[in-house]
Order: structure tokens, then sequence, then C-alpha cells
């Protein structure tokens, strides 16, 4: 017959063995109970192992117990020193342990308490160190009223917490909730909540706590970031469709303005996509709570029942869903990091695929369809459904998409996001060029003012930022300058600068020529060989412009391409040709090897070894299909997606070009 065991609460900070008189305590018949269960606060149906561990002679015999409509009943299959639980609702639970000899000793009781709160910030591994669901926020409150602050933490065991007003140690306030019954000057400051277990510690934001006289205005506090980051991709060197020209400079521009407002970027151009998937999967990486996460691509594109696809370099001919990334994935996997905001801006054609377009009928409209009522996410789509994208050429020769060119005009504006889109699509509609053929669209779920120029507030948030720096300033690190001295006694300086995160420009500029070397030049090569698959015929001089922005006062220059797909440290090899007084006019070389490492995107690893991606390497230029740049003057250059089927007649059939993926269900 079970005896029903003392129920008692158990210490959070439980050691890993008992002291001597508790474990005299403990002994009954012989077993010693040295690792008891320990509590946990975690989502629903969270599986949640729980451990015992005792000693004692001969085998020993366990068995888990729960209540249940307030009985003791058995937990099933509960017969093994750890019992994995996956509870809906708190419970607790005790075990038995026992020998052959019918001696038995019991655990205290230990909860699982289950917090209603999402999941899915939590680490894949999560080793039960304290994890913040719930923040603070900020308030304006008058004299007199009450205030509360709350926050709550997953963590096994439950967490401890204690409040900090200004930088000092609140002793009394210890708890999940922090409440001032009557606000006045002295309550005035920044709070923050640390929440600490025996795995780790966590910070929440801060909020900031601000008394106001009765004639003064109770204005919303600014919103602010715990961090900015941005992925920027721009595909216009296709393998199998015509190249684009204004992706280089769209990018390039954006990443400039996103800087100045604090974003960590990370630009690249001309992916496959694999590697688009897997560059995405970084950028995820690096977006948590209270992050503005900003998705940004230009080139080919087209929609689908009801859904938008990117289409990658590598992308062959006609277009198929399993060939091209799905931005509404894109969309939910940033939702499910839960930012406090989610900007997607796509400069792409939308025009249909896969259905017969005389049916409107058969036709779905995009949807934002957020995981739940978040309100953080803000589309801006370059055009409207089934509508065609475009990018235009001035005078000069400069190429750029005209939805990001208006975009960059106004991005640095302190207003609301949508405000910004709001203007974009005003200007583009007064564009002469592209009136009656393009116009914005712009889709939200935004509840609060949050823009772009929004300040980044990382207190309460260190372990969180260093860890994300960490991840990002991989994708960023430029080799470091390098003075070399030759045998001859010439001096070269080498030099690097950043143009895209995937896109390394070199310099080598001559510093001293040493007095006997003449008529000294310097050549630089690469191994391996990365190919500057912007320097062929017919095509945009806008990087060579920004190269050579920067190339002043250098003797010798290299523009190294698609980084993410180096799979071993890159050489450079810097060569002087020189002449020798002594020895005539014959031209001499002297060259050395520098070893740069993996820079910049490369050590994020975007291409595995031995993928298709790291292999293949553009047409040549000869073989594409380009546009004409003859005539420089303004103009439109359609960035539709391309199909040799006729997409205004394209009916479905039993030929494979159907694409698969078109349920939004399994999103």
């Amino acid at each position: 017959m079970l005896e029903s065991p003392r129920r008692n609460t158990m210490s959070v900070d439980v050691p890993s063995y008992l002291a001597y008189e508790e474990l005299l305590n403990r002994m009954k018949g012989g077993i010693v109970i040295v690792g008891p269960p320990v509590p946990a606060i975690v989502p629903p149906n969270y599986p949640v192992t729980l451990k015992i561990r005792a000693e004692g002679s001969g085998s020993l015999f366990y068995q888990w117990f729960t209540f249940k409509n307030a009985e003791i009943i058995e937990v099933p299959n509960g017969t093994e020193a750890d019992l994995v639980v996956c509870p809906r609702k708190s419970q607790s639970f005790v075990c038995r342990v026992s020998d052959q000899h019918l001696q038995f000793v019991f655990s205290d009781w230990i909860k699982v308490d289950v917090l209603d709160c999402p999941s899915s910030g939590l680490p894949v591994n999560w080793d039960g160190a304290p994890h913040i669901v719930i923040h603070l926020e900020s308030q304006k409150v008058r004299p007199g009223k009450r205030v509360t602050l709350s926050c709550a933490a997953f963590g096994m065991p439950p967490p401890h917490y204690q409040w900090y007003q200004n930088g000092r140690v609140l002793d009394d306030q210890t708890t999940k909730v922090l409440q001032i019954e009557k606000a006045s000057a002295e309550h005035a400051g920044s709070y923050l909540c640390c929440v600490t277990n025996v795995n780790g510690e966590s910070w929440t934001e801060a909020a900031e706590i601000e008394i106001v006289t009765p004639d003064q205005p109770c204005v919303p506090a600014r919103p602010t970031a715990t961090d900015k980051v941005a992925l920027l991709i721009g595909n216009l060197n296709y393998s199998h469709h015509p190249p684009l020209m204004a992706p280089t400079t769209d990018v390039y521009e954006l990443a400039q303005h996103l800087r100045q407002l604090e974003f960590r970027v990370v630009s690249l151009l001309d992916l496959s996509k694999e590697e688009m998937n897997s560059a995405i999967e970084k950028f995820l990486q690096l977006l948590d709570r209270g992050v503005y996460g900003l998705f940004y691509y230009a080139g080919h594109g087209y929609e689908q029942s009801g859904r938008n696809y990117m289409v990658p370099i590598d992308a062959p001919r006609p277009y198929s869903t399993v060939n091209c990334v799905c931005v509404q994935r894109v969309m939910k996997r940033m939702q499910e990091r839960h930012t406090a905001l989610n900007v997607i801006l796509l400069d792409t054609c939308r025009k249909w695929y896969g259905v017969d377009q005389r049916d409107r009928h058969a036709l779905n409209v995009s949807e934002v369809m957020p995981l739940a009522p978040l309100g953080n996410t803000v589309y801006g789509y370059a055009t409207c459904e089934d509508a065609e994208a475009y990018e235009v050429q001035d005078a000069k020769g400069k190429s750029t998409g005209i939805f990001t060119k208006y975009l960059n005009r106004h991005i640095l504006q302190p207003q609301k996001v949508t405000h910004i889109l709001e203007q974009v699509s005003e200007d583009l509609g007064r564009d002469p060029l592209v009136k009656g053929k393009q116009v914005c669209e712009v889709k939200h779920t935004l509840k609060e003012p949050r823009a772009l120029t929004d300040p980044v507030r990382t207190a309460g948030h260190t372990c969180e930022v260093r860890v994300r720096d960490s991840c990002w300033r991989r994708a960023n690190v430029l080799p470091e300058r390098e003075l070399m001295v030759f045998p001859n006694g010439v001096k070269v300086e080498l030099s690097f600068s950043a143009l895209f995160s995937n896109v390394l420009a070199v310099f080598a500029t001559v510093k001293d020529t040493g007095g006997k070397a003449q008529d000294c030049a310097v050549t630089l090569e690469s191994t391996p060989r990365l190919e500057d698959i912007f320097s062929g015929p017919n095509r945009s001089e806008d990087l060579d412009s920004l190269l050579m922005s920067q190339a002043d006062n250098t003797d010798s220059n290299i523009r190294l391409c698609c980084l993410q797909r180096l799979q071993k440290p890159l050489e450079i090899k810097v060569s002087v040709h020189y002449s020798n007084g002594a020895e005539g006019r014959r031209r001499l070389t002297e060259s050395r090897l520098v070893d740069v490492g993996m820079p910049l995107v490369a050590a994020w690893s975007l291409t595995p070894p031995g993928a298709s991606g790291a292999k293949r390497a553009p047409q040549s230029y000869s073989s594409r299909l380009v546009h004409s740049v003859a005539n420089l003057s303004l103009r439109p250059h359609t960035r539709k997606a391309e199909n040799r089927v006729d997409s205004r007649m394209w009916l479905p059939s039993s030929s494979g070009n159907q694409p698969e993926e078109n349920d939004e269900s399994d999103l």
C-alpha cells in the first residue's frame, strides 16, 4: 500500500550531493537519495526530464507518482530513474526508490510549473538556464498612481528574481512582479530585473518609469530596439535568365543607409538557392526578442498561389518553386524569433505563374500571415500583384531599381516605417516612367509607432548582444593591413575593403622603391582564383565606380567576388615587376604570398564542401541574354520573371511545370 509522502518545498539551489547530516536524515533501509529531482518552469507541452539519483545495496527500483483529481496516482511507465513528461498544465511529482528488501524512501515533491507563453525562443539544446519570456515595458504615470512591472522566465530549476532601480539593488523586490502602490518622484528611473538559477542568469530589457505632472501629457515612451540586424541580397548574374543591372547599386546604397541607422548589415550578391537558404539561417540566428530585423531582396521573382518567390542565380528554366526561395517562409521564421520589428522589402516582380489567368476566381491573393497577432511585421512590395518591377538607368549609366531609388531617398527619416513606405509609394506613383505600370504596395500588422531610426538600448541584454556581435563579426572581418618588404628593398602595403559581405577589394601601394628598383609595378592574383563576375562586357559600371572611389593613390587592385564559395583559406600573390639599372632594361619579378584566411562571409561557410554552389561558375558573358545599354537615357528595365512558357496563357499540365508548393497550410 502506498504511503502518502510528505509534501515539502524544495530549494531551487540544489547541491549535487547532500551534506552528511542530511544524508543520515534521508537514509531509510540503506537507500540514500544523492541527486533529488529538480522543479522547473516550462512552456506547455515542453518535454522535461525529471531525474533522481539514489544509492543503496543491490538493485534499486523506481516509481514516479503525481496528483490527479486530488489523489496520488502512479505515473504510467514511470519506473525509471529518468522520467520524461510533457505537461499541459502545472503538475507535481514525487519518486519512490525501493530495493529488493522492500525498503523504500521518497523524494521531496517537486513541481513542474507551466507558463503559458510561446516556447519558440528557447534554444534547441536548452540547459535549463533562465529564459525570459515576459519583458518589462516603459511607462509614464502620474504621481500617486500604481505602477506594475512584470517579468517571467522559463528555468530548471525555477529562477530567482532580483529587481534594480538605476543600477541599485532593491533588496525587498525578489518576485516576478514589482508593484509600486503610489508613485512619486523617487520612483522615477530605469528598472531592470536579473533572473538567475544554478545554470546561468539573464536580464530583462530596461524599462523607464517617468513620473509626469498633471499638466504634462502622458506621451508613450519612444520604442527602442535591443539591436538591429539586416540581411540584403541582390541577384543579378543569372545562369539561365536575363541578367540585371540595378541590384549592385541598390544593395550597396541601402546597406550604407542602414549602417547609419545602427543596423548590423550583411550584404550579399549573386547567391545560389543553397547559399540563399544558408544566409537566411545565419540571419535568423542574429534575431531575438527586442531586435529589429530587416530583410531585403532585389532580383528576379514571381508570385504563385498567394506566395512570393525569390529566384536564385542557379534556378533553371522554367521556374519551379522547388528551385526558388519562398518569402512567406522567411517571414514566418522571422516571427518565430519574437523580434520587436520585422521588415521585409522586396524589389522584385510579382507576376502570377502557375494558374490559368483567364479564370480570375482561381487566383489567391498574397497575405501577411503572422503566427499570432504580434503586431510587428511590415511588408514593402516594389509592385502590386501580377505586376512587374522596373529598374532604370540614368544618363550617367547608373542603374537602380525604381522602388529602391525612392526607398533610399526617405529611409533615414525619423518616421514610422509604414509612413516611410507610404512616401515611397507616393513618389513612385508620380514617376512618369512607371506610371500605370508599377505601384508600390505596403502591408503591415504594426501596432506600435516603430521606426528604423529608433535608438538601440542594450541594457539588460549584454550577454545576447555579445553572442550576436560575435556571430555578425565573423562575416565582417577584414584582413589586416600589411607592409611587405621584398628582397630588392621595395616596400608594398596591402590593404583591404569590403564592398559587400562577399566581395573583397584588395589594394597594393608601393611605399618605397628601395633606391635600386626602377619603373616599379605591382600585380595581384588570388589563390584559389575568384572570378570578378562584374567585369564582363555589357555589364553595369556601378561596381567599377565603387571600387575606383576607394582605389585612389594605389598602384594595383583586384576585386574578389563570391567569397561564400571559398573552401580553403585565401592567398594573395603580390608580384613586384621592376628594372634594375645595373642589369640594363631587363624586367625582373619578385613575388610573395599572403595568407588572408577566410575573410568576410567566407567565415560563415554558406556553401558546404563539395556542394554544387561551390563548384558552379556563372556562364560566360557572351552566352547570356543582356539588356542593351547603348541608349543611356532614363528608361525602365523590367525585373520580371522570365519563362519560356507564355505566362499570360499558362495552363496546368502533367509536364512538370506545376510547382509543388501551393498550399499555405504547410507554412
